[in-house]
């Protein structure tokens, strides 16, 4: 962490630092307390952004596919070199554990190998033959590229949207969420000094309805990309559509896990609980909802409340089970959902007066409603906590009505060892991941991830994001007959 009294960080435009005469105070999850400051950019440094890219865009989009892969490859290496770095400023920045920090990063590096990899195999297709025509597709960066970067995974989430959209040619300007700005502006760096040429990158931190609104509405803009909730990104969504802007958005989800009575528990139970835990729940992928079948509802609940009567709370840097959440507004929200839902819900485990947790900070502990009526708020809403809502279930039509029963659709798991079974619940279940005895958490680099409808539209990570980048130009050219001469 930087030492007391230094100036804000600056935002990072066309290569260069560029202050601005605000700042954003950006407060330590675990304590409360100040831990650094970042320039409060707003529709002049976006403009700057937007300019800067647009002058680097032709000479970026002029070079080869590989050259290009060699600036990701070595943004990944610099990423690996100062993971240890990294993963600190990520665990004080947005409070999760430090374990989890630095998978995170670890994971921001194989987003720009990854890529790096697959840019160079990514072709436009020959159409098959047509009379005297010869037609076939090329696949084009849409230009100047904007990311709006949520507060949850901002360095993981950071290099997934970032490295595909530079692979392809385009160039960026990203904005960085205001709770947690500080890996996003340190990539920047390090793609620069990976060789990412000025302009190319440029980031800019500032308030979402200040910095993140001037994005979203700028005409220079060609696509944006957001990441978050359902509200802004309506409001990000209509801002762009008045530029008839294209936009990909992944806007969270109430992702349950249904498990069978067939389901192997011992497996079951530690995979919910880490995906409840997991940066304290607040991810848009957390499996939220159980939904149990009245044969093993008992055992199971049992075997949970004793999972988390185990569970470890404290600061991000002590690396234990369960971190803070971001801020003292989410602790209110979380807070104001699971009071709410006291009146709707069944026995409650764990919660808030049960499970200690530290005086300073904004610290929620692990909780789990039981039987809870599936038209509740805490059924059907997103509470991006660590906040876990169970329903039984006689039979597997139920369960698919349970599970299909919100406006979400990113993820769902099935538990059962019959494959009969899964594969009609893997048919029937309306979700962008379907997850068979597992849960990812939205999975590894290779996976493409996006939602069904509230959860958004637009597919990250994978080989389709590098489409989701690009535009497709499709050219037809006469051919002449053999020998010449009109046909």
């Amino acid at each position: 962490m930087r030492e007391s009294g230094a100036d804000p960080r600056p935002c990072l435009i066309d290569g260069v630092a560029v202050p601005t005469p605000d700042a954003i105070d950006v407060l330590d999850p675990s304590t409360g307390r100040l831990l650094d400051r970042v320039a409060r950019g707003g529709a002049a440094e976006i403009d700057q952004a937007v300019t800067a890219a647009r002058a680097a865009y032709a000479g970026w989009r002029g070079r080869s596919a590989e050259s290009r892969a060699g600036v990701l490859r070595r943004t990944g290496e610099l990423i690996r070199r100062d993971l240890d770095d990294l993963a600190d400023l990520e665990s004080h920045d947005t409070g999760k554990p430090l374990a989890q920090a630095r998978a995170d990063t670890g994971v921001a590096a194989r987003y720009f190998e990854y890529y790096a990899s697959v840019v160079e195999a990514f072709f436009g297709h020959t159409l098959p033959d047509l009379d005297g025509y010869l037609a076939w597709t090329r696949h084009e960066p849409y230009g100047v590229t904007g990311h709006i970067i949520p507060w949850n995974y901002p360095l993981q989430i950071g290099a997934r949207t970032m490295a595909p959209a530079l692979a392809v040619g385009n160039c960026l300007v990203v904005k960085p969420a205001e709770e947690a700005p500080l890996s996003v502006l340190r990539i920047g760096e390090l793609a620069l000094e990976a060789g990412l040429p000025p302009g190319v990158l440029n980031v800019v931190p500032g308030l979402g309805a200040e910095a993140g609104a001037a994005l979203a509405a700028h005409p220079g803009i060609d696509h944006l990309s957001f990441i978050g909730s359902v509200p802004v990104g309506e409001e990000v969504a209509a801002a762009a559509a008045r530029n008839i802007v294209p936009v990909a958005l992944e806007l969270g989800g109430k992702s349950p896990h249904v498990v069978l009575p067939d389901a192997d528990l011992d497996l079951v139970v530690p995979t919910v609980v880490r995906a409840l835990l997991q940066n304290a729940g607040q991810t848009c992928s957390a499996g939220s909802r159980l939904l149990v079948h009245a044969e093993v509802h008992e055992e199971l609940m049992g075997r949970l409340e004793a999972a988390l009567a185990a569970v470890r709370i404290g600061p991000g840097p002590a690396d234990l089970d369960l971190g803070p959440l971001i801020s003292a507004r989410q602790l209110a929200r979380v807070t104001g959902m699971v009071e709410a839902a006291a009146g709707t819900a069944g026995p409650r485990i764990g919660g808030p007066g049960r499970v200690p947790t530290p005086a300073e900070g904004f610290f929620f502990p692990p909780t789990v409603f039981d039987r809870v009526d599936p038209a509740a708020e805490i059924a059907r809403e997103e509470v991006f906590g660590p906040v876990l809502a169970t329903s039984v279930f006689k039979d597997a039509d139920e369960a698919v009505a349970l599970a299909n029963g919100t406006a979400y659709g990113l993820i769902a798991a099935v538990w059962t060892t019959d494959l009969d079974t899964a594969h009609h619940l893997v048919a029937e279940l309306r979700a962008g991941q379907v997850y068979v005895n597992a849960y990812g958490a939205g999975g590894g680099v290779e996976l493409p991830f996006g939602g069904f409808g509230k959860s958004g539209y637009g597919r990250e990570k994978g080989f389709e994001a590098l489409a989701e980048m690009c535009q497709t130009k499709t050219v037809v050219m006469r051919v002449p007959p053999r020998g010449g001469g009109p046909r």
